[in-house]
């Protein structure tokens, strides 16, 4: 007999986690399949910033910055461990939008939404700021405004570890094969890594696959829809640390488009992104050799210290699936989410077109607000906005849980108690127990990576392979020796087979 769940989720990027965990904290059976790993793909590749986005400003996406401003201050509260204050500077020179333009953004992101952890935005001499030994001459005047940091990948995980523990069930690598609709059901056909395939059936199916949505709707389900996505790839480039500070910068093209240069992993600058419509399979995106040059001449313009394609350490690519709105040009297409719910002739079905990481949580919740009805829900008030994601409940700031973190263990060097602290927050102790050293903790793969958090990351956040651990879990693939990947994944395989004994450092 098949199983049988009141919601099916289909992807498990920021949007079908965000769905799971709002629908799984309700009470209701929840079964989310994703075909790959956990962010696999879009929601690993965003530039990293919980933010209102300022540029949509420009577009008129006045209740889309609202919105986002608002999400901001809430998901800072419930992930602070993952989420942080970044303060951007805003250079003004040749080029750029006028300044009485770019103060009157500034002031209206300011008050879109109200402020209770970031600072108002500010003017700025450069002549009597750090960035002076940065810039080029002619950019002497800017500005201050404050956003957040994310690590996107560990906020996905995180929203589906907390439905995990409030019932739902998360497969990964399970392919959805088809579902067809029966009375008062759909019937779903998934397979798993091993090729096994099984039915379930559920009330609600939810297509949350990203740039796969309009697929997924005509091949495996057999329906149509009047909405798309337009597909846009955005990548970013990676290089050795730019500047000292830990401020970013917002660089203006003379193309109207912006670019920003972010500190990244302590010895690194992140710059990104490009807007770039494309077609073929999202799987399958790479950075092209035109999109390097343009993020390094963005650079160039205003850095006194100038870059090329070949100081490039590491690049990446995501494609976006904008909600088609026919915009003329990619980078103005709106980045504001649409729920398509359709039920005539079959049980509900939800798709969702376009979103970005910064309101996923509010995604989430007008999902269920739309499937309410349908699945007997009498209380659809917010709940997500205030319930720590796991890991967020730090007893007070984040510096003051790092002492007291690297108090108990004491023998954890400085950068990787601040490392693990960011990544598990709380839950940190879930990973070093009771050890008393290093030694404890079990194999040393290399870079601080230890067997106690493999193991850690294998059976509560469904880490199987190497590059879930090194780059969706951690960063970590920036700091390890040449010869991590192999050894890691050789242990994974091991793993897999039913073993867990240590490999020899």
């Amino acid at each position: 007999m098949a199983a049988t769940y009141d919601i099916l989720i289909v992807g498990g990027g920021i949007n079908g986690v965000g769905i799971a965990r709002d629908a799984a904290g309700r009470g209701l059976s929840v079964l989310l399949v994703e075909q790959d790993d956990l962010a696999a793909h879009t929601s690993s590749a965003s530039t990293k910033l919980i933010h209102g986005g300022l540029r949509y400003l420009e577009y008129y996406e006045f209740r889309l910055v609202r919105e986002a401003l608002q999400e901001r201050e809430r998901l800072l509260g419930i992930a602070p461990h993952i989420i942080w204050p970044l303060e951007f500077l805003l250079p003004e020179g040749p080029g750029g939008r006028a300044r009485w333009k770019i103060r009157a953004g500034l002031w209206l992101y300011d008050h879109l939404a109200s402020r209770q952890s970031l600072p108002a935005s500010r003017a700025l001499d450069f002549a009597t700021h750090p960035a002076h030994e940065i810039l080029q001459e002619p950019y002497r005047l800017g500005f201050s405004y404050a956003d957040c940091w994310v690590e996107d990948s560990r906020l996905v995980v995180l929203n589906a570890l907390d439905a995990k523990e409030r019932g739902a069930e998360i497969r990964t690598r399970c392919r959805l094969l088809s579902a067809r609709p029966e009375p008062g059901h759909w019937r779903a056909q998934l397979q798993e890594p091993s090729g096994t395939t099984y039915t379930v059936t559920a009330s609600v199916l939810v297509n949350a696959t990203g740039p796969w949505v309009g697929d997924l709707l005509h091949r495996e389900l057999g329906l149509a829809s009047q909405k798309t996505v337009r597909k846009v790839k955005g990548s970013h480039i990676i290089v050795p640390k730019l500047y000292a500070g830990d401020f970013a910068f917002l660089l203006q093209n003379p193309d109207k488009r912006i670019v920003f240069a972010i500190p990244y992993e302590s010895e690194y600058t992140l710059i990104g992104t490009t807007d770039i419509p494309m077609q073929g399979d999202p799987a399958k995106v790479e950075i092209s050799p035109q999109e390097t040059q343009y993020l390094c001449a963005s650079v160039n313009a205003y850095f006194r210290k100038s870059i090329t394609p070949q100081d490039v350490c590491r690049s990446y690519s995501g494609v976006r699936p904008l909600y088609d709105d026919h915009a003329a040009n990619a980078s103005a297409v709106t980045r504001d989410y649409v729920l398509d719910l359709q039920q005539d002739g079959h049980p509900p079905l939800l798709s969702v077109f376009g979103g970005k990481i910064t309101t996923y949580r509010r995604l989430g919740e007008h999902a269920l607000q739309l499937l309410a009805p349908a699945l007997g829900l009498a209380n659809i008030s917010s709940w997500t906005a205030s319930e720590a994601l796991p890991g967020g409940a730090l007893g007070g700031s984040f510096e003051s849980f790092l002492v007291r973190l690297g108090q108990r263990y004491a023998f954890l060097p400085p950068a990787l108690c601040r490392r693990l602290a960011r990544a598990y927050g709380s839950r940190v102790e879930s990973i070093l127990g009771t050890a008393q050293s290093l030694a404890d903790l079990g194999t040393d793969f290399g870079g601080g990576l230890y067997q106690a958090e493999v193991d850690y990351l294998w059976d509560q956040e469904w880490a199987r392979e190497a590059e879930d651990i090194l780059w969706r879990r951690s960063k970590l693939a920036l700091h390890v020796p040449a010869e991590t990947p192999a050894r890691l994944e050789a242990y994974l395989q091991q793993r897999s087979r039913g073993g867990r004994e240590s490999i020899g450092n």
